[in-house]
């Protein structure tokens, strides 16, 4: 288990994280959201043993985490952390050795991972020459080819096209299923509902909301409607008017909708099915997670909404 325990930064006056307490359990994936500034990456180094917290503790296997600690992880930074000039195949030979792993079977893993990532022809290319998507991937392998049983990961997906972001995607699944611990941090939520098991959402340096993320979203009611249609959709204008609805995701076909003010899903369906040529979707769903981030880091009252974070 990873334990975050009551965890304070500081950086002069100003607080970057505020006794900050979540656990992180081996085969689930938790979710790390939060606006920018918010004290996500200030967090991760912390776990990381890069910065020491000022108060609380963080604890890996009971044990605070430390250098000891550090071999067991594997980091996937949002900034780039590749030498440019290094070859591709070295690269990965020499941040395997970091990580205690012999020269033969650092480049026995290297090979089989750019093999795997349909990098294997840019081997003996330097780190440069690649693209930011390749790049991308060479930092994810770094991350992961000494088959680190805490995985964190900061925005992975950054510059991969879709059938990359695929395979990545089923490989943190694959290593979710071997037992890894893996932390996931994003602003991109239709990711973080793919493929997390629980969510911790940080602002202004506190966790406002924590747990799993079907208890979350149970959490705030069954109050979206989901809708897609042909035709014209300007009763959804005059229902927004009243007050009736608010839109939240809106295009030609699809509307995504939360309802206000007591009103019955029955009247949006009625009034769909007077104005629109044909209805192919009518559902009515917990609120997406781009909704509840809205609600929560948007609300004064955020930070008392606080629940098992």
């Amino acid at each position: 288990m990873l334990v975050v325990d009551q965890v304070t930064k500081r950086y002069g006056s100003t607080v970057a994280v505020d006794r900050a307490s979540f656990t992180a359990a081996p085969g689930r994936i938790l979710g790390l959201l939060g606006p920018n500034g918010a004290g996500k990456t200030t967090t991760i180094r912390m776990i990381a043993a890069i910065l020491l917290p000022d108060e609380g503790r963080i604890l890996f296997d009971g044990r605070p985490v430390g250098p000891w600690s550090q071999a067991l992880m594997g980091y996937l930074p949002e900034e780039r952390g590749l030498y440019r000039k290094l070859r591709v195949e070295e690269q990965l030979v020499y941040f395997g050795r970091l990580k205690g792993l012999s020269p033969m079977e650092a480049r026995r893993r290297a090979r089989a991972w750019l093999e795997r990532f349909d990098l294997a022809r840019w081997r003996h290319h330097k780190t440069e020459a690649l693209s930011k998507g390749m790049q991308q991937k060479l930092q994810f392998i770094a991350a992961v080819q000494h088959q680190p049983r805490l995985l964190i990961l900061d925005e992975p997906f950054s510059g991969l096209d879709p059938i990359n972001a695929e395979l990545l995607k089923d490989i943190v699944l694959e290593l979710k299923e071997a037992g890894r611990i893996i932390l996931f941090a994003s602003h991109r939520m239709e990711q973080v509902e793919q493929l997390c098991d629980d969510i911790c959402l940080i602002a202004r340096g506190r966790i406002l909301l924590a747990g799993s993320l079907r208890e979350v979203k149970q959490r705030f009611g069954r109050n979206t409607v989901v809708m897609e249609f042909d035709g014209d959709g300007a009763f959804l204008d005059a229902l927004a008017r009243e007050g009736a609805i608010r839109l939240i995701n809106r295009t030609n076909h699809r509307v995504e909708l939360a309802l206000c003010n007591g009103t019955p899903p029955r009247r949006v369906l009625e009034a769909a099915l007077s104005h629109v040529r044909e209805l192919y979707r009518f559902e009515v769903s917990e609120p997406p997670l781009t909704e509840i981030f809205k609600q929560v880091v948007g609300s004064p009252s955020a930070s008392a909404t606080s629940s098992h974070g």
